[in-house]
């Protein structure tokens, strides 16, 4: 398939850029635009490593082309949840309740987390469970992963807008 010109924009700025329309937003993210905070982990839209915001969904990139993704759509990765050396409160949450293993999974983790906690800021700990049974941590780091997200739960504060 024929590249296309396509505008996106992502973690609050646009980008032009020539990608086939079919490409998973995952890739173009990743080796186009150079945002390598969102990982690759299954590439069948299992595991969650790979979320993102669109319009303040969680999505998995590695199922997303960039056809799909209108101009106007605003997307979020990891690294545009917090500014450096000023991280959001999910991602210093994440740090303090040390909620990671190897790391891996943390990005896609976090972004679940924003999404979840923007819809319901004060869930209980089995809905925040539930909200992020389909992300998997091949560490096993889930119990502080749910404290980490139970500490910000109820504050109002996930990310910067």
């Amino acid at each position: 398939m024929p590249t296309q010109s396509r505008s996106i924009r992502v973690n609050g700025r646009s980008w032009r850029i020539e990608v086939e329309p079919e490409e998973p937003l995952l890739w173009v993210l990743r080796d186009h635009l150079k945002l390598t905070g969102t990982k690759f982990g299954c590439g069948e839209g299992v595991c969650g490593s790979c979320s993102v915001l669109i319009n303040g969904e969680a999505y998995r990139s590695c199922m997303v082309t960039v056809g799909e993704v209108a101009d106007s759509d605003e997307i979020v990765t990891i690294e545009g949840l917090g500014q450096p050396g000023n991280l959001s409160p999910l991602q210093q949450a994440f740090i303090d309740h040390t909620a990671f293993g190897c790391g891996y999974c943390t990005p896609g983790m976090i972004v679940t987390a924003d999404a979840f906690l923007r819809k319901n800021p004060y869930p209980t700990r089995d809905e925040i469970v539930e909200a992020m049974d389909d992300n998997l941590c091949r560490c096993a780091s889930y119990p502080s992963i749910v404290e980490a997200i139970e500490g910000v739960a109820g504050t109002g504060e996930t990310r910067e807008d």
